[in-house]
């Protein structure tokens, strides 16, 4: 056991922040023990995060194995019951006042229990259960039976983890959710029937079709920021869309018919515990479970053999996901992430595209969210402009101090709060802001900051931010800002404001984006007839609505004939009469194919 240094008595929030760094160290030194792939992991390490990992071994560090909650938290929030009682308010440990700052503790969940959940979730799969319309969706009817039972609970488990704004949760999350949802119960006859295609003269008389079939059993690891529905650094991406977000690929994999293993982010404790309880309550355990746990469960996991693993995260994480599924042959879907540029053009309604990039930046989760904007181009004259708009509706969202606002989202934890301080105190880049950069650390809130053409070399530019930083770049002209987005990887969304028509075209077609919004952010991602996914970096595969079901299904096509109208010109004996009606008939030509038939050519 870890315990704090003798000395003079430390504050409340000095307590937390020890706690909180002890936690990130170690995950940090998590993965860098796992990816033995990596010949320098450090190096990718924030700053602060590697001064200390010089000053520790590893064997000191791996030390420091932590449970899936090794704190208790006070104030109990739901007086529904619904968050499990290691979560509530107890006389023995509390969170925010640890004298032992980490208990050591060994994980329950191995690779003999990972093996041995997935034969059990395997054996169920083998007997059909999971195949049928009525189990789907009596599955998903719970789903949204849950949701609106549970509403409070969730809304309250995500203040606790994110002080996500209600309304915030209910938008982002929960009306996400349940629509998709809705439209998988709506829609989920017409996608499971089979799709009937043309035949050809080759295989006449004959009918054809696609079959949509479940791949098995699935795996689901998703991180923090939309914990609910299922979108930097990767540990700061694991922590943020795991909970909510991580109920969107669910409902595909259920959809579709498919025996589901959800990993839940440990480092959002209060929704992970939350969905852990409800899914037990709500959905049928012989198929669906819910695994919580750190890096140690989720390699026990990652080691098993899946039909499909959909992870959300950071290109890091997603490289060791992508390793493990390799080993088996495993195909996967990756949601990962990227720097998303927002291009303005000269001609915008000011008002209406700075309300938009600020929704699309500090009202989604205060810039913790994939899609959310990462950084704006715009040209040297307009920049003022927009700047000056900015900052008008910044005081009209969240007032005269943000950090007081019930609308803004805190910082994750502390190791995610001193990583974004640490952007902005980077040589060449302080002297760049123009507004905010306020903070308030014992409360993890930093207020929206606004700089302007910070180095390219910074890490504000060359990392995905994920934080209520906000660069703007400026350029001679607009059309200079297309080369600046394609120096980068490419990312997982990449936004547009402008009239000109021209510009709109130009902007889609020569920008490699996985989803893209025209004068308008992140509102793209809620249309269910839109696929949602990366490209290149920013992610592989996509889903939301039908896609969700195909992204968990194969599409099996069946061909159909009877024992009618059988030909000997597919058999051996091959004769020069037959290559020559196979030839006509390969080639359409169906009146050359009659009269090879009958022993003419049409040279003749």
């Amino acid at each position: 056991m870890l315990h704090e240094s003798r000395g003079p008595s430390k504050s409340i929030n000095q307590k937390q922040n020890m706690c909180e760094a002890v936690i990130a160290l170690k995950r940090y030194a998590d993965l860098w023990l796992y990816d033995e792939a990596s010949k320098d992991q450090s190096s990718s390490y924030p700053s602060f995060c590697r001064r200390a990992l010089r000053t520790t071994t590893r064997s000191n560090v791996a030390s420091l194995a932590l449970a899936t909650s090794p704190f208790q938290f006070s104030s109990g929030y739901c007086s529904k019951t619904c968050i499990p009682s290691r979560l509530k308010l107890v006389s023995t440990t509390c969170y925010a006042t640890l004298s032992a700052v980490v208990k050591p503790q060994e994980s329950a969940f191995d690779g003999k229990e990972a093996a041995l959940l997935v034969d059990e979730l395997r054996t169920s799969f083998n007997t059909g259960r999971t195949r049928s319309y009525e189990w789907r969706i009596s599955q998903l009817q719970n789903i949204a039976k849950m949701i609106d039972e549970k509403e409070k609970c969730i809304t309250e488990a995500l203040y606790q983890d994110l002080s996500k704004p209600e309304l915030e949760a209910f938008l982002a999350e929960l009306s996400n959710t349940k629509s998709s949802c809705m439209l998988a119960i709506k829609e989920l006859k017409n996608w499971m029937a089979p799709e009937t295609v043309k035949t050809s003269v080759t295989t006449f008389p004959s009918s054809a079709q696609i079959v949509s079939e479940p791949l098995g059993v699935v795996l689901v690891i998703s991180a923090w920021n939309f914990p609910f529905f299922n979108e930097p650094c990767d540990i700061a991406r694991k922590l943020i869309l795991d909970k909510i977000l991580s109920v969107e690929p669910v409902i595909g994999a259920i959809s579709a018919g498919n025996a589901v293993v959800l990993k839940p982010s440990e480092i959002a404790p209060a929704t992970s515990s939350l969905l852990a309880k409800l899914f037990s309550e709500y959905l049928d355990e012989t198929t669906i479970r819910v695994v919580q746990g750190g890096v140690p469960e989720t390699t026990a996991l990652l080691d098993q053999k899946w039909d499909k693993i959909f992870f959300t995260g950071g290109a890091r994480v997603g490289r060791i996901v992508m390793a493990a599924a390799a080993k088996n042959l495993t195909p996967v879907v990756l949601e990962l992430g990227g720097k998303c540029p927002a291009l303005v053009d000269s001609d915008v309604n000011l008002q209406v595209a700075a309300r938009r990039i600020i929704t699309g930046k500090w009202a989604c989760n205060n810039g913790q969210a994939c899609i959310g904007v990462d950084y704006v181009i715009t040209t040297k004259d307009f920049a003022p402009k927009l700047i000056d708009a900015l900052k008008t509706e910044l005081k009209t969202f969240f007032g005269e101090n943000p950090l007081k606002s019930k609308d803004v989202s805190r910082i994750v934890n502390s190791f995610h709060f001193k990583r974004l301080e640490s952007m902005m105190k980077e040589n060449g880049v302080a002297n760049k802001i123009v507004h905010g950069g306020q903070t308030v650390e014992d409360k993890l809130k930093i207020s929206p900051t606004i700089l302007v053409d910070v180095p390219e070399e910074s890490s504000m530019m060359q990392e995905e931010i994920f934080g209520p930083l906000l660069p703007v770049i400026t350029v001679s002209k607009i059309e200079d800002g297309f080369q600046v987005i394609r120096s980068k990887p490419k990312p997982l969304a990449a936004y547009l404001f402008t009239d000109n028509k021209v510009l709109q075209n130009r902007f889609v077609e020569n920008v490699s984006a996985g989803g893209m919004g025209i004068n308008e952010t992140v509102l793209h991602v809620t249309l269910k007839d839109l696929p949602f996914g990366g490209v290149g970096e920013s992610g592989i595969g996509a889903y939301h609505g039908k896609f969700s079901y195909e992204t968990f299904s194969h599409k099996k096509g069946v061909l159909y004939r009877s024992f009618d109208g059988d030909s000997d010109l597919r058999y051996p004996p091959y004769t020069p009469e037959k290559k020559r009606v196979l030839k006509a008939l390969l080639s359409s030509d169906i009146f050359g194919a009659i009269l090879a038939f009958f022993g003419f050519s049409k040279d003749s």
